[in-house]
């Protein structure tokens, strides 16, 4: 693990431990098998994004001064060096997982072909599948003809050779775009007996190149898989004439020809293919270029169809009642009552839209105010509040468009929401909203009571299926009146508030969360009850990595729940030996947020949308809220120790080695997620 004289570990080099968890996934046993396959998706998916941006900014970092990026712990060149060891080092471990994985396939009766494999009749069932779907959306290039910009980033292309037999001379080369954007990769055959069948959309291209290019001519084909990935940042320009969402859309065009940072290609490519293909596409050796198999874009294979049984898959885990909102007829007179939390995936999001509908609906309700990050393609979130509008309600949304990835359709909801009536507020210069806040106003008698929601992650519906989150529903008059406050700042001149309860960035949450630690330092040499239990995405942030250290030294307890990059080293000698950290990766992504501190014996908890890292503290708005309630506390304390007795999906973090397992009795298997659905599963029955 790269790490330097400070103690800190590269924060590339733990992201990409990180995702190497994602092929242990991938590679252990105890996982279904078509869940297998798709981890390797997950992974492909994750390792084209940290190229599309990490690696592009470690990139425009090398030939420029180091104080510009005011990093002293990087060394891009070397960090380059590193990135590239290590994700060859995965990508053979890669390959070797997906082949045994199509193994045990063809063990189960899935056989997953190629077009040199097809028999006669699977042959004609492809070329009329061809015909009917593929060929009228497919338009070659010419490779002489090429343009870099005309190339999409993030595609699957096939470089083909075109030749006449016996006459080397009329030899050339074509790109095809595989459309795996419009159909899907995976193309399913007629089965034969109990034998089932799998060809990837690639290799029907291939077996029907024939029907393309015979036409000019030509009569021998070959075809290599290339994808190449494009810078990803964002240049926005400071025009004051232009809209906000000019900029975004004209940055996103920019994008799209941006310069490549990562080339991939079948390692079975002719040398004189290869070299047109680096200079057509402005692609220099100083690049990362990878010789690859015959297949790229694995990152379809998030999609890989299970043809076999139920058990190939995990079993159901449907999102389970709320035991208090369940007996509630009214979600807002509930709250009024109580705060609860809600958790995601384990509990049902649609107590979220429920309260929406409720405050769309009721008469006495005012206004809706709410902030979205990531928006579900059919978002039932953006229609409760375009409902709301319709009913009379205001409605104001404030939508970060430049969430990354989802800017495109972030614009799209922000125009659909803008023509339904709803206020969208839409950028905060020099700062993403990250926060992720709901708030009700609601008329009662002669005053305005308010209602608040408040998560550490997305009001997402389809991630709600998949990430761990806790939202709390709170009508809290500090906590409302702080979220108020927080809602102030995207409606009014950009002045800092002062809050009451929320810890709020970016004006004090390094400094509170500092304060919170140096707490925890002097109840530890006054011999009082001293520890922390954290459990975050990310930990980054230098100056919060020191103080951990100087709270270890001085005996504080921390436990450490860590998903994905940790640039602190647990367990060094005289630095960290109090520190113990976890990383655990499973059938659900790991994206709750929750700190507890033991303040001398009367506990502070809080539940946060923000990971502890530079970004986050200084260039987002974010929110942590306190958590008061007695019943509620002891629930995300038993959640929490329950990840730390996990012995079967938890890896230890530790100095040098990466990602073992944490080890436990063999009798006694603990996989955190599945036991804390049935503690949820318990409490209602």
């Amino acid at each position: 693990m790269a790490r330097n004289k400070n103690n800190i570990i590269n924060r590339e080099i733990s992201w990409l431990n990180f995702n190497e968890r994602v092929l242990q996934e991938a590679a252990d046993p105890a996982t279904p098998l078509i869940n297998r396959m798709k981890f390797l998706g997950i992974y492909s998916n994750n390792l084209d994004e940290f190229f599309r941006v990490r690696v592009a900014t470690v990139n425009r970092m090398i030939g420029m001064e180091k104080n510009v990026f005011n990093d002293k712990y990087t060394n891009p060149r070397k960090t380059l060096r590193d990135i590239n060891r290590t994700t060859k080092d995965q990508q053979r471990e890669f390959q070797r997982i997906y082949n045994s994985i199509i193994h045990e396939l063809t063990e189960n009766n899935i056989f997953v072909i190629n077009d040199k494999e097809l028999s006669s009749e699977q042959g004609k069932f492809v070329e009329q599948y061809f015909r009917d779907k593929v060929r009228p959306i497919l338009f070659p290039i010419i490779l002489s003809n090429l343009k870099a910009a005309s190339l999409h980033d993030h595609s699957l292309y096939l470089a083909v050779v075109l030749q006449v037999k016996g006459m080397p001379a009329m030899e050339k080369y074509a790109l095809v775009e595989v459309p795996v954007n419009t159909l899907s990769r995976f193309l399913i055959l007629p089965s034969e007996n109990e034998k089932r069948y799998i060809i990837l959309i690639d290799d029907v291209i291939r077996h029907c190149l024939g029907e393309i290019f015979s036409v000019f001519g030509f009569n021998s084909y070959k075809a290599y898989a290339i994808k190449f990935t494009r810078d990803a940042e964002l240049d926005i320009d400071n025009d004051v004439s232009k809209s906000f969402l000019e900029l975004m859309t004209e940055g996103l065009k920019q994008r799209e020809v941006a310069p490549p940072v990562r080339f991939v290609y079948d390692r079975h490519m002719p040398e004189r293919l290869l070299k047109q293909l680096l200079a057509k596409l402005n692609i220099s050796q100083s690049d990362t270029i990878s010789a690859g198999g015959r297949y790229h874009n694995f990152k379809d294979f998030v999609s890989f169809p299970n043809i076999g049984t139920p058990e190939m898959e995990f079993s159901p885990m449907p999102p389970l009642e709320h035991q208090g909102l369940r007996v509630t007829k009214s979600i807002l007179a509930g709250i009024k009552e109580r705060d609860y939390l809600l958790h995601y995936p384990y509990q049902s999001f649609h107590y979220l839209i429920d309260l929406l509908r409720e405050a769309s609906l009721d008469p006495q309700v005012r206004a809706i105010k709410m902030t979205l990050y990531r928006v579900a393609s059919d978002s039932n979130v953006v229609n409760a509040l375009i409902n709301a509008a319709r009913n009379g309600k205001e409605v104001t949304v404030f939508l970060e468009v430049q969430a990354r990835f989802d800017e495109v359709a972030n614009i799209y909801w922000a125009g659909k929401m803008q023509e339904e009536g709803v206020r969208v507020i839409q950028s905060i210069p020099g700062y993403k909203v990250h926060a992720k806040l709901l708030l009700i106003r609601r008329r009662e008698g002669m005053r305005n009571v308010y209602y608040a929601g408040i998560g550490t992650g997305n009001f997402n519906e389809t991630t709600a299926k998949v990430y761990t989150d806790v939202s709390i529903f709170t009508a809290d008059k500090e906590i409302v009146a702080d979220v108020n406050s927080v809602f102030h700042l995207f409606e009014s001149i950009y002045n800092a508030p002062k809050f009451s309860k929320l810890i709020v960035a970016p004006f004090h949450m390094r400094l509170q969360f500092l304060k919170l630690l140096n707490n925890e330092i002097r109840n530890a040499k006054a011999g009082l009850d001293a520890w922390m239990i954290l459990k975050i995405n990310n930990l980054t942030d230098i100056k919060i990595v020191k103080k951990l250290y100087e709270a270890s030294s001085a005996g504080v307890k921390i436990k450490l729940i860590v998903r994905g990059i940790c640039v602190l080293q647990p367990g060094v000698t005289n630095l960290s030996e109090n520190i113990e950290a976890i990383t655990i990766v499973g059938r659900f992504l790991e994206h709750s947020r929750i700190m507890v501190f033991a303040n001398a014996g009367k506990e502070l908890y809080y539940l946060s949308s923000a990971d502890w890292m530079e970004r986050n503290f200084d260039n987002r708005i974010e929110v942590a809220c306190p958590i008061f309630d007695r019943d509620l506390q002891r629930e995300l304390m038993t959640m929490l120790q329950i990840q730390l007795r996990d012995n079967t999906k938890a890896r230890v973090i530790t100095p040098t080695k990466s990602n073992q397992y944490v080890k436990g009795n063999p009798n006694l298997k603990l996989n955190s997620q599945v036991e804390t659905y049935k503690f949820f599963k318990d409490k209602i029955l």
